[in-house]
């Protein structure tokens, strides 16, 4: 099994900037990819960011493609996110994700599904 523990969420002004981390743990060498996605209420879950842990490639939903920027520590089995240029439609519970998507098309949303998850950090973007 695979544990994820995510950290860095908070509330932040729009325009401004948070970093959120996560932490696995357990058999997170059997997992491929590691990522992130949200979920605001009464929404879906939305797979936002992505990076495959060897090759380091990395994908991103058009809603934070120029903003978000995911990166790995792979000695430490963390991933990063760093968010810039936050607005109030970035107010979410962001959650860390862990898996094997079947191919680089579907990692995004493939995590938010099959991906083993943390409990989630709240992020809340004020106007």
């Amino acid at each position: 099994q695979v544990q994820l523990v995510e950290s860095g969420g908070g509330s932040v002004q729009a325009g401004g900037s948070l970093r959120l981390s996560c932490v696995g743990s357990g058999d997170i060498r059997r997992t491929d990819c590691m990522g992130w996605f949200r979920q605001a209420p009464g929404a879906q879950r939305e797979g936002i960011a992505a990076i495959y842990l060897n090759s380091g490639r990395t994908s991103y939903a058009d809603s934070v493609k120029g903003r978000f920027t995911i990166s790995r520590d792979n000695a430490e089995n963390t991933v990063h996110l760093q968010m810039n240029s936050l607005s109030p439609e970035d107010t979410a519970m962001y959650y860390c994700a862990a898996g094997r998507p079947p191919n680089y098309s579907s990692t995004l949303s493939y995590l938010p599904i099959y991906g083993a998850r943390g409990q989630g950090t709240q992020v809340t973007v004020s106007a």
